[in-house]
């Protein structure tokens, strides 16, 4: 419901920072998709936002995941799509065959993960030669996720949920990492990183009472941030990454 609600969320910044990661992966799949038909993978799909474009594109697509709601919400999806499989797998000691899959799609995933660079080895393990792995992850020190730590605080995060008046869950971040980070662990398993985007502006207060005027200097702001050593800022990180 939580996931669901984020893409449709009366607040505008709040839809806006979902709907344009929705997008951004939306098209790097497509791009990515088009040169390797055979088998893709999904880590952890949440509400399976991505699931049905990622079967229209590939051959057979696997969704894996450790949460019984997530895979039983993907089986909902395979009359529709018999060439989806929702299967029961941990991406830090998995159990699927190395070198079997075209393109792995992992996003925001690695921040729940405490040992992600584990994680990260593994999905170079199990991708072919050339194939590729779509990512993404919030920025750790990005005000969104700054804010959150305050937001959730016991009686603060009533009065959060008094102002959006829809689902405001615990993010479950365990894990933040700088762009350093991440780059770090791609490359150490030997991933070639082929591209990088920051996106999304999130101001304090203005995001939260300042509607569509507020949205509109965000918006403003986001490429000019995004060039500059400020980058940072941006709440999401993306990396296209060739195995």
């Amino acid at each position: 419901e939580l996931q669901q609600t984020l893409y449709a969320s009366k607040n505008p910044t709040r839809r806006w920072l979902h709907c344009i990661r929705r997008d951004w992966i939306f098209d790097a799949i497509q791009r990515y998709g088009t040169a390797h038909p055979g088998r893709a993978l999904e880590i952890g799909p949440g509400s399976g936002l991505y699931l049905s474009l990622l079967a229209d594109r590939f051959q057979e697509v696997i969704a894996a995941d450790i949460e019984d709601a997530y895979l039983n919400h993907a089986n909902t999806l395979v009359a529709a799509h018999p060439n989806l499989r929702p299967v029961v797998d941990d991406i830090t000691r998995s159990r699927l065959p190395q070198r079997s899959f075209d393109l792995i799609l992992c996003t925001e995933v690695v921040e729940h993960i405490a040992d992600s660079a584990r994680a990260i080895a593994e999905m170079h393990r199990l991708l072919k030669p050339g194939g590729f792995l779509i990512l993404s992850t919030p920025q750790r020190y990005s005000p969104l996720e700054l804010t959150a730590k305050i937001a959730f605080l016991p009686g603060v995060v009533d009065v959060v949920r008094m102002i959006y008046r829809e689902p405001v869950l615990e993010t479950g971040h365990i894990n933040l990492l700088t762009t350093a980070q991440v780059t770090a662990q791609l490359e150490r398993p030997g991933f070639k990183i082929r591209e990088q985007h920051k996106s999304g502006v999130y101001v304090p207060l203005l995001a939260e009472f300042a509607g569509t005027a507020g949205l509109r200097l965000e918006q403003w702001l986001e490429p000019r941030l995004r060039d500059s050593p400020l980058a940072w800022l941006l709440w999401t990180q993306y990396f296209v990454a060739e195995a």
